[in-house]
């Protein structure tokens, strides 16, 4: 079941909107009908009127794992298909064999399930896979080189290339562009059975050699690989080249936008050009697909080459697909970010014509503002301190613990309230005191008082200090009748308030945890602009791991599940590490932006 989005009142302009609403407005495809399954035009013919008002798809290659790019494709296009009435396919893109893998597959499906979409609908699962249709696909090779829209070339690779010219010269007629249709046609099949190597010949379109789009020159539609294949075995020694088979997807699919990067813009014109032809030799249905283009996602500091997220892997820069610290979308998920925050990034950020950068800043608000109401509060010491209370066995009986309480989040009272002691030693941040104190100083140093939060006020009376001079344990004096929630709390007015951790031990006290203390994989918000080095701009602090202390609630958390560390941020209990006993925290983001715009 696809979830909504989360509401926002100053939602961006979004141009395929208008796009749809136009078409909805018009009837452009009021006339569609929908045999129930994929098929070409004859397999359409006849059957009801297509229950979805539109239909988008999703169409990844299963070639790597999803990023946060394709995360905004993903919202773009199920969103779209839900806002409207419509439908959107799951497709994979499986044309290239030699790069795609079920481990891919599986991850994709997992993605798009976890993001909050889904592919069923009319109760019909929209799923499908490319190479499903290779047999229409190679049938509508044959129709085109019978009707003289397509050729077998012989020519080497690097001859069609210095033929093609470029773009202040014309490209040169292949010498085999001529050849009889019926010659072309029996070299497609002996190309198809296997007669022939890998690069021996193409199957070519014939448009224009002169056309000022390159992409016009007579582009490849199939070529020979001998390469097994994911899903089709060992049955196709040739594929249909990307660029061909993705309007034939749509078409089949009865898809009615078509939505892609710019980097497709030069393309469309084929894009209908194959549609058109086949659908004058009656193969493909009216009214045919459209393509549209946006923007693809620019995020600062991050980069989204698979090419180059794979050698991150590979050289064990990171710690797999799943790092934190990677826009994978398993390592999102694993730092943290949850699907209600990608979807509101995404719908802020909104579709556009132009190029332009996105700030991660902005990823991190959409973040804070879908955790901020829903996230459990919790206090954890990450530089942790010993504080001693040095007159506890004086206002209390030696060996007493002190019952504390807190909500489990200030806004929602019916959530209940988290547990916790308090008890002669406790653990602080170290920052939390100061010898000599900088002037606006209002925590710990001698003299000075400050509440523990939900706890007493106490009063600080010293430190103790290892060989080095280093401070090793802070000495203060509790406050009696101050502890917050009583009628004594406000007798004593301080400016300081300080979040601790039990360290008494025993029940209600503070438990050691693992914190993985996570930030931005580069320094530079473009690492790889312009033919940089990405590798040069890593941030050695990326990631640090410190052993912290968790009051007692956050220790029994299910893996997976989100906090806000008050002071601190917001967290995560790492999905593969965390375990009751063994409490690992992930750093998901600050309470606020901490870098320099």
């Amino acid at each position: 079941m696809t979830q909504a989005a989360p509401k926002d009142e100053n939602k961006p302009s979004n141009f395929l909107r208008a796009i749809i609403e136009r078409d909805q407005e018009q009837g452009t495809y009021a006339s569609r009908t929908w045999a129930g399954t994929p098929g070409d035009a004859a397999h359409q013919a006849g059957q009801q009127p297509d229950p979805a008002k539109i239909r988008t798809r999703f169409p990844p290659e299963p070639n790597g794992y999803l990023h946060v790019g394709h995360a905004k494709s993903i919202c773009l296009n199920f969103g779209l298909a839900r806002d409207y009435g419509g439908v959107c396919h799951m497709r994979f893109d499986d044309t290239n064999p030699e790069k795609e893998e079920q481990e891919y597959v599986d991850s994709i499906l997992d993605a798009v399930k976890w993001l909050g979409f889904g592919w069923d609908a009319h109760g019909t699962s929209h799923l499908y896979y490319a190479s499903n249709y290779f047999d229409f696909m190679y049938r509508a090779a044959e129709a085109l080189v019978q009707a003289g829209y397509a050729y077998v070339d012989e020519q080497t690779a690097e001859e069609m290339r210095v033929n093609r010219g470029d773009f202040g010269k014309p490209g040169t007629d292949s010498p085999y562009r001529n050849r009889p249709a019926a010659e072309s046609l029996a070299r497609l099949r002996e190309m198809r059975d296997g007669k022939h190597a890998d690069g021996a010949m193409v199957l070519r379109a014939k448009i224009d050699m002169a056309s000022p789009n390159i992409n016009l020159r007579d582009p490849a539609i199939y070529r020979i690989k001998h390469a097994h294949h994911h899903n089709t075995g060992d049955k196709w020694c040739i594929y249909p080249m990307y660029t061909y088979a993705h309007p034939l997807e749509d078409a089949l699919e009865q898809i009615t936008h078509s939505i892609c990067t710019l980097e497709f813009e030069d393309q469309r014109p084929f894009y209908d050009w194959v549609l058109e032809r086949l659908a004058e030799l009656g193969l493909l249905a009216q009214p045919l697909p459209r393509q549209y283009e946006f923007a693809r996602l620019n995020l600062t500091y991050v980069i989204t080459s698979k090419r180059k997220l794979k050698q991150l892997v590979d050289e064990h820069i990171v710690d797999g697909w799943d790092d934190p610290r990677m826009p994978t979308i398993v390592g999102l998920r694993r730092r943290g970010y949850t699907p209600e925050a990608i979807q509101l990034f995404a719908e802020r950020i909104g579709v556009s014509k132009a190029d332009s950068w996105i700030d991660y800043s902005t990823l991190d608000i959409a973040l804070r503002d879908t955790l901020d109401p829903t996230a459990a509060r919790g206090m954890a010491v990450l530089d942790p301190l010993k504080l001693v209370i040095d007159n506890w066995d004086t206002v209390f009986s030696a060996g007493h613990v002190e019952p504390c309480s807190a909500p489990v989040h200030p806004g929602h009272a019916e959530r209940g309230r988290r547990e916790f002691t308090l008890g002669k030693e406790v653990w602080i941040e170290a920052e939390d005191f100061q010898e000599v104190p900088p002037k606006g100083y209002h925590r710990l140093y001698p003299g000075n008082l400050a509440r523990l939060k939900y706890g007493y006020v106490i009063k600080c009376i010293g430190c103790d200090k290892d060989a080095g001079g280093k401070v090793t344990a802070v000495h203060a004096e509790l406050i009696p009748d101050t502890k917050s929630g009583t009628p004594g709390a406000d007798s004593v007015k301080v400016k300081g308030v300080i979040t601790w951790v039990g360290a008494h031990g025993g029940t209600g006290s503070g438990v050691e945890a693992e914190v993985r203390l996570y930030d931005r994989l580069f320094t530079e918000a473009q690492p790889d602009a312009g033919g940089k080095d990405f590798k040069a701009s890593l941030n050695p602090d990326s990631k640090r791991v410190v052993r912290a202390y968790v009051e007692p609630s956050l220790s029994q958390a299910a893996a997976g599940t989100n906090f806000q560390f008050e002071r601190h941020g917001y967290f995560v209990a790492d999905s593969q590490d965390h375990a009751a006993g063994k409490p690992v925290f992930n750093k998901i983001t600050g309470l606020k932006d901490g870098w320099t715009k």
